[in-house]
């Protein structure tokens, strides 16, 4: 029961230093991401949805 109540607090510590720390809004975050893939021209400047697609397919290709 004591192991518990420390993964509890631990948990409960580990969320608010996460929320705390974090660089950026996701959205924020995968707008950058986007951005720096355009630059280095691995994708062309499409919206999020078919970057999504597009890393979908090429996971799916990797796999069979």
């Amino acid at each position: 029961m004591r192991s518990l109540y420390f993964f509890v607090i631990g948990a409960v510590a580990g969320g608010a230093a996460a929320l705390l720390l974090a660089p950026k809004k996701g959205v924020d975050l995968r707008s950058d991401i986007r951005e720096i893939l355009i630059r280095k021209g691995i994708i062309k400047g499409v919206s999020e949805e078919e970057i999504v697609e597009q890393i979908v397919a090429e996971i799916q290709a990797d796999h069979k």
